[in-house]
């Protein structure tokens, strides 16, 4: 590793300091992928979706930091600062106004954890619940076989 000179201080002074994957760190409210628990999306935390997963991941995880997307009102999220405060968990409100992101919530460590799957997956219950008011649940209730 090279030994830092004035041109990097200067290039500090002017830029700030470097920072790795800033993609992803605006992505996940500051965070990188590999230090996720969880994660959900503006929608899931609006509708309450996950509340009971992310509760049991913050009784397993209990080091973690729970990280909440600004842009979201406060009514929203605070089931999930309840849930935090009950065990013991950071929790932080992120205003980032320089990026837009789908990320609503995330649960996260201070060191990497490498979890493959980091998203809460909500939407079979939607489809199903779609499927039984649309059309064919319109048409299963016409059609329904009698006693």
């Amino acid at each position: 590793m090279k030994k830092p000179d004035v041109d990097d201080y200067l290039q500090e002074g002017i830029y700030g300091t470097k920072e790795t994957k800033p993609g992803e760190r605006k992505r996940f409210l500051g965070t990188l992928r590999e230090r996720i628990v969880v994660a959900l999306t503006k929608g899931q935390v609006m509708q309450k979706k996950g509340l009971d997963e992310v509760d049991a991941l913050m009784k397993e995880y209990p080091n973690a930091k729970l990280l909440l997307n600004g842009e979201i009102s406060s009514r929203f999220y605070k089931p999930y600062r309840t849930a935090a405060n009950k065990h013991g968990i950071r929790h932080t409100t992120v205003y980032n106004q320089e990026s837009d992101t789908d990320i609503g919530a995330v649960l996260a460590l201070d060191e990497a954890i490498e979890k493959e799957e980091i998203w809460i997956d909500t939407s079979t219950d939607e489809n199903s619940e779609k499927e039984e008011r649309g059309i064919k649940g319109f048409f299963k209730s016409l059609f329904k076989p009698v006693d």
